[in-house]
């Protein structure tokens, strides 16, 4: 499987069983219309699993003096979705995704969604081809790069504060898609400013998706995030 091998030069794994890495990269819609039955939601079940605990042990290490509740905070800043899809786009993973005609066409492969679930699901197959060090070295390496910028930034609270010191009007938000069954919704988010759209974002719960639209909103005007 030639074509995923510069995957697996930015990952710094070699798969000795190439057919876990391309399971994790297929997505449900590919699988469907090849016939395959293979996709990766299985993998992405396992993967945050084995990213939790990694991530759990590293900032236990890392941060002594630290109690639970700080640990906690630093952790889900780390497993984040905004946090995987950012990682995820660093090892270009959206290029070498399986995709269906759909997904394709409507932006799959750049979507927070697709490409979160997808580094979980390369997570469990690292984990299942070369054991717990290998997937604990994959993690811990970009661990060891944004562990240490994890100052807890309140995207909503930023922009209301730039908002209403130069426009005098908080901003709005506004759910413009929740997809998915009960138990595992994406939420997608606009966030305006009276008619004009700032930012948007997506996530698993509201507050979530709020906070993503805010920092892309951030992102957009160069406002530092402090």
């Amino acid at each position: 499987m030639a074509v995923l091998k510069p995957l697996e030069d930015l990952t710094g794994y070699r798969f000795k069983n190439p057919d876990l890495l391309k399971e994790a990269l297929s997505h449900k819609s590919f699988a469907s219309e090849s016939k395959s039955g293979i996709y990766n939601e299985r993998l992405e079940f396992l993967g945050d699993s084995i990213l939790a605990a990694v991530v759990a042990h590293q900032l236990y290490e890392a941060y002594p003096r630290d109690d639970e509740g700080s640990l906690s905070k630093k952790k889900a800043m780390l497993v984040s979705r905004p946090s995987l899809a950012h990682w995820a786009a660093e090892l270009e993973l959206g290029s070498y995704l399986f995709l269906g005609v759909g997904e394709e066409n409507s932006g799959g492969r750049v979507r927070q969604s697709l490409l979160s679930n997808a580094l979980e699901a390369l997570i469990g197959a690292i984990y299942l081809d070369g054991g717990y060090p290998a997937a604990e070295r994959f993690i811990r390496r970009w661990c060891s790069v944004r562990h240490g910028n994890l100052e807890e930034t309140d995207y909503k609270s930023r922009l209301q504060e730039v908002l209403q010191k130069k426009f005098k009007v908080p901003p709005s938000y506004e759910t413009t898609e929740a997809e998915g069954p009960d138990h595992d919704k994406t939420f997608r988010v606009a966030v305006r400013l009276g008619k004009k759209a700032l930012g948007k974002g997506e996530g698993k719960t509201k507050k979530e998706a709020e906070q993503a639209a805010a920092r892309d909103a951030l992102d957009a005007m160069s406002i530092p995030e402090d």
